[in-house]
């Protein structure tokens, strides 16, 4: 079981286990926003709510802006899994610039590719194929991107996830 910890100003900032969460607010760090119904934890003197979702008391100023790594999972993740040319099921990735020609390894040079266009488009560029992209590629952002295990995404932390994004 785990829980979204949100700063705070409602910003999601990290998924961590219930028993984290549950020390954190026995220690007045946070709060509990949402609990798991009919699910208590049993202490030695009384029963607790499970945490799903807790709310810092204190601002915790977070350094930088978050960067999300570029990843093979990630652009198949950001493009819904469809070809960037075509539009059919993508289970590649595809270098728009390639990288013969100095194309980086970046969100706004990858895209998710089916293995058809893939192969047919090869070591060219889109202008030279007379194709088109269906999206514009670019960084993903949202707190769903930013926060580490929100990929398997409780119910319950889709409300607090999209005041992020």
């Amino acid at each position: 079981m785990r829980t979204l910890v949100l700063n705070a100003g409602y910003e999601p900032l990290a998924v961590v286990s219930f028993k984290r969460a549950l020390v954190l607010v026995m220690n007045e760090k946070a709060t509990v926003v949402e609990h798991t119904e009919m699910d208590p934890v049993w202490g030695t003197r009384r029963s607790y709510e499970r945490p799903a979702v807790i709310i810092l008391t204190r601002y915790v100023r977070v350094p930088g802006g978050r960067h999300v790594p570029v990843t093979r999972r990630g652009v198949l993740r950001r493009d819904n899994h469809r070809c960037a040319y075509c539009g059919k099921a993508a289970s590649t990735i595809d270098h728009v610039l390639p990288r013969s020609r100095g194309g980086a390894d970046s969100w706004e040079n990858l895209v998710a590719c089916c293995l058809r266009c893939n192969n047919v488009k090869g070591d060219r560029t889109p202008q030279e194929m007379n194709w088109e992209l269906r999206i514009l590629p670019r960084a993903p952002r949202g707190g769903q991107w930013t926060v580490r295990g929100t990929e398997r995404t409780d119910p319950r932390w889709e409300p607090y996830l999209a005041l992020a994004a």
